[in-house]
């Protein structure tokens, strides 16, 4: 790979979490233009494979987020027309998209703690032993789009109704009481701590992309028992799920400092505000570079 091969952005695409995936994408695309690369926008959309063939793509740099883009159905596409590309293959694409999955890989690995949990369907949507309040996550999605803190009965069948039109799945955890932190992981080694602090408390979908309505702090004021052990656990979550280039796991933090994981981003978000590139920056990779060297990691599957 050379500053002439044909880079796209693959940006955009099929899922809720579209205008998101456009930021990141366009960061990416200047991000590689500053550094030199023959970079190019990729509105990813049903028409992708005529696209990439018609602009004569030779490597994608994967800008995506949710469904279609970091479930590994793009992935999947990626490998089968030969096209290199950045982020996770597509078994740790499908898995780490889906949180229940994602719970069940990790629970063998004591080194990572999690919070309890229970599972709705459209079948079932009242589990055995629920305890409230609670959390509900619709099992695949992200930018916490669908994601509620309930405290009653009335207002857990509502945030039920509201996952189970987005997934078929509904992950209903604990809620753990303190804050949050995220710890981005590049290369396998875990990046400085980043603490979330949310005006309201609870960091939902306009905590996240509303300005103004969330403090971040790198490194995070935390002590060096908790960062020790989010570090660790951020990285074996890695490394056990199959991640490449760069990943983010986002961690509760208790009363007692330990720090509960949450989930485990394989295509996190990519401006230069956005948290692992904080990190990153944190760690001294300023953000074009950062995007370059994740660039230089793309790779698909040989022939057989």
């Amino acid at each position: 790979m050379d500053k002439q091969t044909v880079v796209g952005v693959l940006m955009g695409g099929l899922s809720t979490e579209r205008n998101v995936s456009l930021k990141s994408g366009k960061a990416v695309l200047e991000a590689l233009k500053v550094r030199g690369w023959n970079a190019h926008p990729i509105d990813v959309d049903r028409l992708l494979p005529k696209t990439l063939i018609d602009a004569g793509i030779e490597v994608a740099w994967v800008a995506l987020h949710g469904r279609f883009g970091e479930d590994g159905c793009v992935q999947g596409l990626l490998e089968v027309m030969g096209i290199p590309y950045t982020g996770p293959d597509v078994r740790c694409a499908a898995v780490t998209m889906d949180k229940i999955a994602t719970k069940q890989v990790m629970a063998s690995h004591s080194d990572v703690v999690m919070a309890k949990d229970w599972i709705c369907t459209l079948q079932d949507r009242s589990p055995a032993g629920l305890q409230l309040p609670a959390v509900v996550k619709p099992s695949v999605g992200g930018s916490t789009i669908g994601i509620r803190l309930v405290e009653d009965a009335l207002d857990f069948e509502d945030a039920v109704n509201e996952a189970l039109a987005l997934h078929p799945e509904v992950l209903v955890e604990e809620f753990v009481a303190g804050e949050e932190i995220t710890v981005a992981v590049f290369e396998s080694k875990a990046l400085p701590v980043v603490r979330i602090i949310p005006e309201s408390g609870f960091f939902d979908f306009e905590a996240k992309y509303t300005d103004g309505k969330t403090v971040y702090e790198v490194p995070a004021e935390i002590s060096e028992r908790t960062r020790t052990l989010a570090q660790k656990a951020a990285e074996v979550a890695y490394v056990a799920l199959g991640c490449r280039g760069l990943a983010r796991a986002d961690f509760i933090v208790r009363a007692d400092g330990t720090p509960v994981f949450l989930e485990l981003n394989t295509i996190p978000g990519m401006t230069a505000t956005s948290l692992s590139p904080m990190a990153a920056a944190e760690a001294g990779i300023p953000f074009e570079l950062l995007v370059e060297k994740i660039l230089l990691q793309a790779s698909c599957m040989p022939e057989e």
